[in-house]
This record gives structure tokens, C-alpha cells and sequence, in this order.
């Protein structure tokens, strides 16, 4: 349902709760969201479509920047070798 209207105080409550009942499950299962679906089409249910797509991006930054964190950053090797 596109709703274009604010959602409440409720609403985002629980679609935070959602997200994060979705995302701690993503990190007990190491990613696999095939574990997490139930979780997931809660989620989606609960959270304003552009929402769910701005938490999906949003965690693969996190990832991607605990990664950094803990291996550092590696340049991948073939770039530009002239």
C-alpha cells in the first residue's frame, strides 16, 4: 500500500522493530535470508516501501564498512597496472 503520508510514531516503531528482528536474524544466519523470510516480508509489510529499500542499502554500507574495519582495505590487484 502506497501511502504518501508521514507514518507515525507507531508505525515507525514498528517498522524498526521489524528491521531489526530482521537484521539480527540476517547476522545469527551469516546473511542467508532464506532462513530470515518470515522476518523479512514482516519487515517489508511494516515499512514504507522506499524505506525498506533505504535499510537494505543502509546495511550493506554497514557490512561494508565493518569490513574495512576489520580487514582494512584491500585495492583490488588488476587495477590499472600500466
Amino acid at each position: 500500500v502506497a501511502r504518501m503520508s508521514a507514518p507515525t510514531m507507531e508505525e515507525r516503531k514498528a517498522c524498526w522493530g521489524a528491521r531489526d528482528e530482521f537484521w539480527q536474524c540476517l547476522d545469527r544466519h551469516a546473511d542467508d535470508a532464506a532462513k530470515c523470510e518470515k522476518l523479512r516480508l514482516s519487515f517489508e509489510s511494516r515499512c514504507p516501501q522506499q524505506w525498506v529499500k533505504y535499510f537494505d542499502k543502509r546495511r550493506d554500507f554497514l557490512k561494508y564498512k565493518r569490513k574495512l574495519e576489520t580487514e582494512g582495505y584491500h585495492p583490488p590487484e588488476a587495477a590499472g597496472k600500466s
